[in-house]
């Protein structure tokens, strides 16, 4: 038997998966690492954490299933969508690397905005915001002048591990897509985007295709890992785009619900919907996009109240399941590194309004996962504002949907059926990418076919839906209420 190995880079962990050329799971292997908050609106991440996370990740993954490296046909690497890394002339990092949640480019994005943003969103289908890498480096520029006065390349979080494999400097059309410093319409770097920040179109890995075979693990690096040298690794591209892969939206209409670091709601289309408070992106399918909203922190909320107030996930929803829907008066916003879809405010802050003394922490927990749900139907209505189809059965997807409990809250706050699958993951969809790559699988709908297992449907709750509908009116007065607030801080 032979395998393919797919390994994720997100928010928080590194996860791998290993599968056969049937499309079964046979291991997977989750390494967590930290994402760091040096100063306030940083979101930072250490390249070394990604490497030691690659290395561990992959040699418990060779032991947990007990089958010869050399058995391994490929291996593909996915991570966050334009999480950037600057390198020296020799690539070695002149610091972290600055996460695509990062806040600190307000001031530079807001000037783009101003000045350029109408012709930046004619080439690029976003208007600047702090989440791109454009408006990063102008703020690295201008705060950190040494390091960037070093910076010969820049590198993508993905491509930087994948570097480590194989020596190959490159990345895919799709996490180029997220730089802002790429023309989507002639689907090149462009010169006009790179010397708005500074640097040169040179200083950019060169651009291919996902399923690409570029390179191939070296000696030093299957040293490291426990992979075999000479072992075929692809291009690769983002996590995002991996999970819909891996969900089985493959086709115009299909819909997914993402409950990950960042959530997201992605629809399947013919073509891009450019607009201010949408993030598109191509599809891994010729043809295809997967316009969608953006709610920043998503999973990262849950993760942050965890990990800040202490216990467990199962415990701590075990003891949300007993409070009522409402919290009781106790409602919570997300904004806890600003928002995305539909207010694209870098500014707004993570909010607990409605605190009474008789609210206990699980009132808390569970107001955290109606909040996240709360800013999700945000983005919802929103995207029906703009009348794009899409099937009224969605796919869930991302960590966050494991817990039954957020499946049902987020379920009846949509008003949607959502199915799960046995795995979402995004290193899923980077094992049955690499299939495509290397002839296992004929094409992306083979992999889907082969690969996608269906698991569990949570129906809406009509009556919850309601409530939650009711409860929504009083989560928008609060943020229009507190956005003046944080906008004049």
């Amino acid at each position: 038997m032979k395998y393919l190995l797919g390994i994720d880079f997100g928010g928080g962990a590194s996860k791998a998966t290993l599968i056969d050329t049937n499309g079964n799971i046979m291991t997977e292997n989750t390494v967590e690492y930290p994402t760091l908050y040096p100063e306030s609106g940083a979101c930072e991440q250490s390249p070394t954490d990604w490497i030691n996370a690659l290395c561990e990740n992959s040699k418990a993954l060779l032991n947990k299933s007990g089958i010869d490296s050399s058995d391994i046909l490929a291996v593909a690497i996915d991570s966050a969508t334009h999480t950037s890394l600057v390198c020296d002339k020799d690539f070695n990092p002149l610091r972290n690397a600055i996460h695509w949640t990062d806040s600190r480019s307000r001031n530079q994005a807001d000037k783009l905005r101003e000045e350029l943003g109408e012709e930046i969103f004619k080439k690029t289908f976003h208007k600047p915001d702090t989440i791109w890498t454009l408006p990063q480096l102008l703020w690295l520029k201008e705060n950190e002048p040494e390091a960037f006065s070093k910076a010969k390349y820049i590198f993508f979080e993905k491509d930087y591990i994948r570097f480590f494999l194989t020596g190959v400097y490159c990345t895919d059309h799709i996490e180029a897509e997220g730089s802002m410093l790429f023309d989507c319409n002639q689907m090149q770097w462009d010169s006009e985007l790179c010397a708005l920040a500074g640097i040169s179109v040179e200083m950019l890995p060169p651009v291919g295709k996902p399923t690409d075979v570029i390179g191939r693990v070296t000696a030093s690096a299957a040293n490291a890992t426990g992979l075999k040298e000479g072992t075929p690794v692809i291009c690769g591209t983002t996590d995002t785009v991996m999970e819909v892969f891996a969900s089985g939206a493959v086709k115009k209409g299909d819909v997914t619900v993402k409950l990950a670091t960042a959530g997201r709601i992605c629809v399947i289309t013919e073509k891009p919907y450019p607009d201010r408070h949408l993030v598109n992106y191509s599809h891994i399918v010729d043809g295809l996009w997967y316009p969608g909203t953006a709610t920043k922190s998503c999973a990262a909320s849950y993760r942050w109240y965890r990990d800040t107030f202490g216990g467990e996930y199962r415990e701590l929803d075990e003891a949300a399941a007993k409070i009522p829907i409402g919290c009781e008066g106790l409602i919570f916003h997300p904004y806890l590194n600003g928002e995305l879809t539909p207010y694209a405010d870098p500014a707004l802050c993570g909010s607990f309004t409605g605190v009474r003394a008789t609210h206990t922490k699980a009132h808390f927990t569970r107001v955290v996962l109606e909040g996240v749900a709360f800013s999700m139907l945000d983005s919802k209505l929103y995207l029906d504002s703009l009348n794009i189809e899409y099937n009224n059965v969605v796919t869930a997807i991302g960590g966050g949907t494991k817990g039954k409990l957020w499946r049902q809250i987020l379920s009846d706050a949509l008003g949607l059926t959502m199915n799960t699958t046995e795995s979402s993951d995004s290193s899923l969809g980077s094992a049955m990418l690499a299939g495509v790559a290397v002839g296992v699988f004929e094409n992306e709908i083979d992999a889907v076919k082969k690969c996608v297992k269906h698991k569990d449907v949570t129906v809406p709750n009509p009556e919850n839906t309601g409530k939650y509908r009711n409860l929504f009116g009083e989560y928008k007065k609060i943020h229009d209420a507190l956005a003046p607030i944080y906008d004049a801080r």
